[in-house]
């Protein structure tokens, strides 16, 4: 039975070894910042910045372990989506629907439970999400 484990264990690694050398998804990259919204205030913005901005922008941080297969490969893919879905650093290419922004702070769904995890800081107080969304609002109506 421990030798049984102990091959187990081994191809565990070795199966992980081997999924660093597939060149996928690690591309991070952070293109040049082209248009920001008008932001209402800086809060605005900073508030998005805290929340959004790595996977909402051009300006994503790429922690050490978005190196390392697979978190690699879940990172790349959240940062390609949500720059397709919502660009903070490419504002007017018509994309973004800056108002399934607010639907889904409010709901709860952004950011992610499992980004929250791994970035804490990430993490809005109701009273924090409540002024992003008053501040994304009056961005949005004063183009």
């Amino acid at each position: 039975m421990k030798k049984r484990m102990n091959t187990i264990i081994l191809i565990l690694i070795a199966a992980f070894l081997i999924i660093q050398l597939v060149p996928y998804e690690r591309d991070h990259t952070n293109p040049p910042v082209v248009k920001e919204p008008n932001w209402d205030s800086p809060r605005t913005r900073e508030l998005a910045r805290t929340a959004c901005f790595d996977c909402h922008s051009n300006e994503s941080t790429w922690p050490w372990y978005t190196n390392v297969a697979p978190f690699s490969w879940l990172a790349q893919n959240d940062v390609v989506e949500g720059r397709a879905k919502l660009n903070f650093s490419d504002w007017g290419k018509g994309e973004e629907d800056p108002y399934e922004a607010i639907e889904v702070i409010q709901e709860g769904e952004m950011p992610p439970t499992l980004y929250l995890i791994t970035h804490p800081q990430a993490r809005l107080s109701q009273a924090e999400k409540d002024e992003l969304i008053a501040g994304l609002r009056a961005t949005i109506a004063n183009p």
